[in-house]
Parts: structure tokens; C-alpha cells; sequence
């Protein structure tokens, strides 16, 4: 319901404006008209869900992975449906990790803007810092350097410091009547010297193409440009991940069943051979130390053809499991085999209560330690899936958000936070003290620890790639 949701932008009455008054595609449409099939990877759509300052989850930005000519692209394409393509904080945190994954994956970049700028109210937010707005920008020169390709469309209005995003482009396409191009547009003008210019006498495609060159080639409609576009990726000799088509088998169980066994309730953990069993090809896996260690489980099967190294959680880890986790990592990177994390922590026991118990506490620490250090170094394309709770220090173990995997996914059911809040659950009485205060305080944080664990809440902030639904996972 929410995917349904954000596929609508700005809601029906903004995609009439924008499509009818203003004589422009959607979106999805100009994806549409560019990529070779239906085949695209929306990244973070559920970016901006309810959060203080956006109403609309779309973000006004629209990020994704798809095939144009038979290369592999990362699209980072405006919604002007949603406020005027206006870019809010948490689009600029889109934009960055777009191209982040373009960099990390050497994929090559489309932009296409039809924006009015930041945001002005929320500057302190988007501009000043080195995570902010202009990092887009430092961003296409370093990619230039690093010979990943970037084209542009100026697709509507393109103003302010958005401006800076096709011109640092490799090439530019800009639309006859609906593109226009300007740090500061007509009433600006009129307010600083008194003169009445139009948009397009001001920065339109003929002008641009003509007299500035900011533009590199003309198109008379949307669909020339996105024709233009696709021939100019076909010259540009860049196909960095030649293909194979590489015969697999299904898994000997439906994929449909992942829907029954995502875990709802975190006091146990489901045995995660159950999983596994409905993602790898024709269910083979290949499990490494067995019989050790069996809180975390490891080793190597295929998807879709493609050989990989799988670490999957099967309980509290271990001293012993992460000792493991350590020595298979290492293995994977020695080996560049890609390493697919699938995160399902169960909560922690209790503290220590004996000297005993505090050492084994100590040694595992010192084991997950140990495994962080190894999973940090490995270099090799790393996946998360969080596909269960995912609380405290097996986060970072387990190769989560702050440890830069390639790409990191949630299931809708997904749980990710420091603690698991059902650990608070009574307040220690201390004789002759009215504990209410402390009971109600109590009950505030375990009800915001809740609401902020969510995948929702966590998709909506960008601290992943987004929330799939499981029985996707594999063609994910």
C-alpha cells in the first residue's frame, strides 16, 4: 500500500498539473521511455514517510538501478509532482547515496532534473555541510575523474545550485519550451534590475544550445530527448560488467513461502535453513564448520547462478559462531567471493551475574570484535538483508548500515535498533520511593523505541536501500 502510494508523486491533482497544464511526462513515464525493459531497482522509495518536514514520500526525488543499451545506469530523476521537485534534506541524502552506489559500483549516471532548487527554509539542513547539497556536485567531478559516465536531461526547470548538475555532466540534453536552465530565474530579475525577461530568453533550450553551450544537444519533445539520450550512452564504449547469461535452477521450494516464515516475534529464532532453503539455486548449499558455532551459520551456494558466501544469523551469536564468522569472511575475501549477510539478532540474555558469566561475556565480545574487524576489511561486494530483528552490536557484526555494505535491504517486518525495548520491563523499586514517575517515564521510551524500530521509520530516514517484500528477495 505504502509502494502504491509513492508511485503516485505528488497524488493525481499534481500529476494532472504537471501532465496536462504543463505538457510534461511523469516521472515514471520518461523511466519508462529510457530503459530497455520493465527490469528497475527503485532505491529508498519510502524516503521522507511521515517524517516533520515532507507530507509526500516520494521525496521529490526518484532513485534506481535499471539497463539502458545494455549497460547498467543509476537514474537520479526529479518528481516535480512533489512540490515543484523542490529538494528537501532528505532528497540530497537520496541524491548521495545514488551516487555513492554509482561510484562503489562504477555504474554509469543519468540525471533527470526538472527541479526548483533547495529549499530555502531548510538551508541550514541541506547546504552548508560536506553531506549536503553541494557534495552532489563534488560528487560528478570526482566520478569524471574516476571515468564513470554521467549524462543529463533538462526535462523542466532546472534553477539555483541544480543548475550545476547537468552542466558537470559528461553531456546534456535540454527540451524545447518545457527545459530551462538559470541560477536565478525571471522575478529575481525583475526584482534586482527592474527588466521583464522570459524563461525562455533567460535560459530556454534555444539559448543554451545555441549561444551559452551549457546544453550539448537540442531535443524538440521529451521523448527526442530520451531517444537522444539512449544513443548517446550506446557511443560512449562503457560496459564495465560484460554479461553472461548463466543457467540456474529455481530453489526446490516457492519463494511464496518466505511470506510464512518472516519472523514476527523475536524471542526465538527461526532456524534460518529455512530461509536459505527458498533463496539459493535448487536449495544447495554448501555449509561451512557445520557442527561449530551453530548460532551463526556459514557457507557457500549460488543465486541466480552467481556464486556467493553466506553468513546468516541462527540465535545469539556466540563466542564460538563468531569466531567462525571471522575465519569465513576472511575466506570470502581471500577467495572475492561476494558475502550475503541475512541479519535475524535475537535479543540478548541478561547482564552478567557471576564472575564466570562476565568472562564468557568478556570473550565474546572479544570474538564479535574480532568478526567486526574482519567483515570491515573484506574486499568484496557485501548484501544485508534484514529479515528479523537487527539490535546492538551484532548490527555492526553482521555487516549493518554503519559497516558500508554495497547494498542494504529490509523485510517489512524487519526490527532495527540498539536494544530490543521488551528488555525494560519492570523498574527497580528502591524501599519508600514513588516509583510512578519512573513507570511512566519507562513506558514513554519502551513506546518510542517501538515506533523507531520499524523498517518503515528506518527505510524513511535512508538508512537503507529499502523495504522488499521477501518472496522478491532473490531477484532483488
Amino acid at each position: 500500500e505504502l509502494l502504491e502510494m509513492v508511485s503516485k508523486g505528488g497524488g493525481e491533482n499534481a500529476i494532472l498539473r504537471h501532465t496536462q497544464r504543463n505538457k510534461k511526462l511523469f516521472v515514471r513515464e520518461r523511466l519508462k521511455l529510457l530503459l530497455d525493459d520493465e527490469s528497475f531497482l527503485e532505491l529508498s522509495p519510502l524516503a521522507g514517510l511521515n517524517m516533520p518536514y515532507g507530507d509526500v514520500p516520494a521525496a521529490g526525488c526518484l532513485t534506481g538501478i535499471g539497463k539502458i543499451c545494455g549497460v547498467w545506469c543509476v537514474f537520479m530523476a526529479n518528481d516535480a509532482t512533489v512540490k515543484g521537485g523542490t529538494i528537501y534534506p532528505i532528497g540530497v541524502k537520496k541524491q548521495l547515496r545514488a551516487q555513492e552506489i554509482a561510484m562503489q559500483n562504477r555504474l554509469l549516471s543519468v540525471y533527470l532534473v526538472d527541479s526548483g532548487g533547495a529549499f530555502l527554509p531548510l538551508q541550514s539542513e541541506l547546504f552548508p555541510d560536506k553531506s549536503h547539497g553541494g557534495r552532489i556536485f563534488y560528487n560528478e567531478a570526482i566520478m569524471s575523474a574516476m571515468r564513470i559516465p554521467q549524462v543529463a536531461v533538462v526535462c523542466g526547470s532546472c534553477v539555483a545550485g541544480g543548475a550545476y548538475v547537468p552542466t558537470m555532466a559528461e553531456e546534456a540534453v535540454i527540451i524545447d519550451k518545457i527545459g530551462t536552465l538559470f541560477l536565478a530565474g525571471p522575478p529575481l530579475v525583475k526584482a534586482a534590475t527592474g527588466e521583464y525577461v522570459s524563461p525562455e530568453d533567460l535560459g530556454g533550450a534555444k539559448l543554451h544550445s545555441k549561444v551559452s553551450g551549457c546544453s550539448d544537444h537540442f531535443a524538440s519533445s521529451e521523448k527526442e530527448a530520451y531517444e537522444c539520450i539512449r544513443n548517446v550512452i550506446s557511443t560512449i564504449n562503457y560496459d564495465p560488467l560484460p554479461e553472461e547469461v548463466i543457467e540456474h535452477d529455481s530453489p526446490l521450494y516457492s519463494s511464496d513461502e518466505l511470506l510464512g516464515l518472516a519472523p514476527r516475534d523475536y524471542r526465538c529464532t527461526l532456524p534460518v535453513k529455512l530461509i536459505l532453503s527458498r533463496l539459493m539455486d535448487g536449495s544447495r548449499f554448501q555449509e561451512f564448520k557445520a557442527n561449530y558455532g551453530t548460532t551463526l551459520v556459514t557457507g557457500f551456494g549460488h543465486v541466480e547462478g552467481h556464486l556467493v558466501g553466506i553468513v546468516a544469523n541462527n540465535g545469539e551469536l556466540s563466542h564460538d559462531a563468531a569466531l567462525k564468522g571471522s575465519h569465513f569472511v576472511q575466506l570470502c575475501s581471500q577467495r572475492s567471493i561476494p558475502i550475503l549477510f541475512f541479519q535475524n539478532t535475537a535479543p540478548h540474555t541478561a547482564e552478567p551475574t557471576s564472575i564466570s558469566q562476565a568472562e564468557a561475556h568478556s570473550n565474546r565480545l572479544k570474538a564479535q570484535a574480532s568478526m567486526m574487524a574482519a567483515v570491515a576489511c573484506a574486499a568484496v561486494p557485501k548484501i544485508t538483508i534484514v529479515i528479523g530483528g537487527c539490535y546492538g552490536s551484532e548490527s555492526y557484526v553482521m555487516c549493518g548500515r554503519s559497516f558500508s555494505p554495497n547494498f542494504l535491504f529490509l523485510w517489512p517486518n524487519a526490527r532495527v535498533a540498539l536494544v530490543d525495548s521488551r528488555h525494560f520491563s519492570t523498574v527497580p523499586h528502591t524501599g519508600d520511593n514513588d516509583c510512578t514517575g519512573d513507570e511512566s517515564e519507562l513506558k514513554h521510551l519502551k513506546e518510542k523505541l517501538e515506533e523507531e524500530s520499524s523498517a518503515f521509520y528506518s527505510s524513511a530516514r535512508l538508512w537503507d536501500d529499502g523495504v522488499i517484500l521477501p518472496q522478491n528477495t532473490r531477484k532483488v
